[in-house]
């Protein structure tokens, strides 16, 4: 203390305002890596946007007209403005469980959280199981997201191959080697994003036969359960499973084409009780973090669920398919691209021979040139963990997908270094096609 009488200096303090650990650790790459890319088009062609994993955003597919008289009704009945628990309104979870239950997966009401959307529902199963340190096997390529959800927490993620040559099947002595005595889960993306497989019956069997052997539980992403072509069939994981339990988690976004509503839920199956009262409890905790998904939305599923057509879905599908059909008999042809023909869900991923391309060091800067020199715009394969490849997606409208697919084949063909001769009488055939089609659409049209 200072003599009295002398006047106390307190020694001024500088602001030091810092962000959290928790926030400095969380990374979108897909974010970070479309930000970071040039993007300025072509003065003479309209965008077409074949990177956004968004079904609404070209207007061509809408929700069904039962759909939305759900919501309307909902909010008509003016009772669900308020709060309702924060897993859920137990009518709502009862018509999930309704929804999803066959003779061999029963769901109650009690098996059903709601969440705001099925990342949130991946968040919430992700946070349940692991702590900092311990980590979670993931697919490669796969949905960006689950990392950046577990990397927040301090939960490692370890990604296990995909096999492109076997229409994306997991490899499964890799995904074997990846575990050790940190292994707290596995997420199994089925049908997957990017890649647009749908797993085998015999392919989930093999996985679900690792997982019991190492007691794992399984974090089974099935958002587009069910959208799946013409001559595929889905297998839930949970209609598989006699002894690992499995957290499906699942919402409206994709399959009903509203994913602004930001619906989802988890399925918890557990049918020899392994995740007890811990688990259950964890979920229904981590819950509370945002006090519950929209309410209105909980007012309308059960509406939704039980009055949607099947054909409604049914002809969403066929649009798709017949997207992914022309797109992939398109640049099959294309020299230096390497489509994997897709099984389901909205996406293709499209291999480059970068050998071929010798002006593009990284599959990154060849979707950075295709905007500027033909406006149209994908997902590099680094948003998936996975060179070489990018994304496209298959809900734009016909007439633009067939402008895209000729601009791409014209763009391959102006740097593909063999054949030049041959490579421009056919560019030249291709840029009177695409002219031609390019009439159909104003220019100016945005997405």
């Amino acid at each position: 203390m200072p003599p009295v009488g002398v006047p106390l200096v307190i020694e001024k303090k500088k602001w030091a305002v810092r962000a959290s650990e928790f926030a400095k650790s969380t990374f979108n790459p897909i974010r970070f890596i479309v930000d970071s890319m040039k993007m300025e088009q072509h003065p003479d062609k309209y965008m077409i946007s074949l990177s956004i994993g968004d079904p609404t955003i070209f207007g061509n597919l809408k929700p069904h007209n039962a759909t939305i008289e759900a919501v309307h009704n909902a909010l008509d009945k003016m009772t669900f403005n308020g709060y309702a628990p924060t897993v859920g309104y137990f009518e709502a979870r009862s018509a999930v469980a309704e929804f999803y239950t066959t003779p061999e997966t029963i769901i109650s009401p009690n098996d059903v959280i709601l969440s705001s959307g099925c990342t949130h529902a991946l968040d919430l199963c992700i946070s349940a199981l692991a702590s900092r340190g311990q980590n979670i096997l993931m697919p490669r390529p796969g949905f960006c997201m689950y990392r950046t959800l577990a990397r927040g927490h301090g939960i490692h993620s370890k990604f296990y191959n995909l096999k492109p040559e076997a229409s994306w099947e997991i490899d499964l002595a890799h995904l074997e080697s990846l575990i050790d005595g940190n292994t707290v889960a596995i997420i199994v993306n089925n049908p997957n994003n990017p890649c647009g497989s749908v797993y085998s019956k015999e392919h989930l069997l093999g996985i679900l036969q690792i997982a019991s052997r190492y007691c794992l539980p399984i974090i089974a992403d099935e958002i587009y359960d069910f959208f799946i072509f013409k001559g595929e069939e889905f297998h839930p994981m949970a209609s598989l499973s006699k002894n690992v339990p499995i957290l499906t988690c699942g919402g409206i976004a994709k399959r009903f084409l509203v994913p602004g509503w930001r619906m989802g839920w988890v399925l918890i199956h557990d049918r020899n009780n392994v995740l007890n009262v811990e688990v259950r409890g964890a979920l229904n905790a981590l819950t509370q973090r945002i006090m519950g998904s929209n309410t209105l939305v909980q007012g309308a599923l059960p509406d939704m669920l039980r009055n949607t057509p099947k054909s409604f879905f049914a002809e969403t599908i066929a649009t798709v398919q017949t997207n992914a059909e022309i797109a992939f008999e398109k640049l099959q042809q294309c020299p230096g691209l390497f489509p994997v023909k897709p099984q389901g869900t909205m996406y293709m991923m499209i291999g480059i021979e970068m050998a071929s391309f010798p002006e593009f060091a990284t599959e990154f800067q060849f979707v950075e040139r295709l905007v500027s020199e033909q406006s149209v715009s994908c997902l590099p394969g680094k948003c998936f963990e996975y060179p070489d490849y990018f994304r496209i997606t298959l809900t734009i409208p016909k007439e633009q997908l067939l402008v895209a697919m000729n601009r791409i084949i014209e763009f391959c063909y102006d740097h593909y270094i063999e054949e030049r001769n041959v490579a421009s009488n056919i560019v030249l055939i291709k840029e009177e096609q695409v002219h031609t089609l390019d009439q159909t659409i104003p220019h100016g049209f945005h997405t």
